[in-house]
């Protein structure tokens, strides 16, 4: 009986639990980043879509048969570029004898010359049509008219007298100035939105109907709390939002915030202020409790 006892004691002791200082501790890998004070501004972009305000008709000064057409749609002209060449209705007249004698000096040709540069935007006639005096041939964009036009919601209103000197933004990515000049009369019924008239600095060769953007500037903060967008954590609704923040090198707490201007990369804090030796979370941090064991990934 004691040798017994003394097998089933020996037993039990081997598979006896382990204590609490064996017991290994489980810690979440995470990589920090400082807190960054920098200046940001909060933009909203609008689209601008380039107008010529002022449209030169050129017309027939004659009746007669088209000779030559010396310009295509969407070319650029200059002051005094010969356009158009019309035959008269008195040469067409004359005997085709009497044309070869040339001893006569009347042709019988009128040209048609511009009065303005700016862009070719339509051509009525083709070569050997029939015009009256006064027809409308080609309607020119006066290039130094460009403007662009730009939609602003009503709700947005307030920001553009701050934006008067604004950047053009091309399709190509390339920026030019601009000045807001005006305000036209009425607002578009459909979308409700205010029209306002964008001059640019450098008018340039663009096209009528080019898209362009325009950035409104909303606001700035010369010393705004950023952080990495991966850093800030939300819930479903966003409504709620909070970062992990180290208390030491392995204690992190969950610290509710309140967020100002964020774009694809940076989130600006707006509540509570951070310290520039604060340590905050920014990956590994989903899903940690409040008090969370971390270990920092270097």
């Amino acid at each position: 009986m004691l040798i017994s006892g003394l097998m089933v004691l020996s037993l039990s002791c081997k598979h006896a639990a382990p204590s609490p200082e064996e017991t290994t501790e489980v810690k979440t890998p995470v990589t920090v980043a400082p807190v960054e004070y920098k200046s940001v501004t909060s933009t909203i972009s609008l689209p601008a879509v380039a107008t010529f305000m002022n449209k030169n008709i050129i017309r027939a000064t004659t009746s007669g048969i088209i000779e030559k057409i010396l310009i295509a749609p969407g070319e650029f002209i200059s002051d005094g570029q010969l356009l158009f060449t019309i035959m008269t209705r008195e040469a067409m007249a004359l005997d085709k004898k009497v044309q070869a004698d040339t001893s006569l000096i009347f042709k019988g040709l009128i040209n048609i010359a511009s009065h303005k540069e700016g862009v070719i935007n339509s051509i009525a006639y083709q070569k050997g049509d029939f015009v009256q005096e006064g027809d409308e041939m080609a309607v020119v964009s006066e290039q130094n008219s460009l403007v662009f036009i730009m939609d602003v919601p009503f709700e947005l209103d307030k920001y553009v007298e701050r934006n008067r000197n604004c950047r053009i933004i091309l399709p190509d990515n390339r920026q030019i100035d601009g000045t807001i000049t005006r305000k036209l009369p009425e607002m578009d019924m459909q979308s409700q939105t205010i029209r306002y008239v964008i001059k640019p600095s450098s008018t340039g060769r663009f096209p009528g109907n080019l898209i362009a953007s325009v950035n409104l500037i909303k606001s700035s903060n010369e010393k705004a709390l950023i952080l990495p967008k991966p850093a800030v954590l939300g819930d479903e609704t966003q409504t709620e939002f909070w970062v992990m923040k180290l208390l030491n090198d392995s204690t992190a707490v969950k610290i509710s915030v309140t967020k100002g201007f964020e774009n694809n990369e940076e989130v600006e804090i707006v509540n509570p202020a951070f310290l520039p030796s604060d340590r905050i979370v920014v990956s590994g941090n989903y899903g940690l409790p409040d008090t969370a064991r971390v270990t920092i990934i270097k």
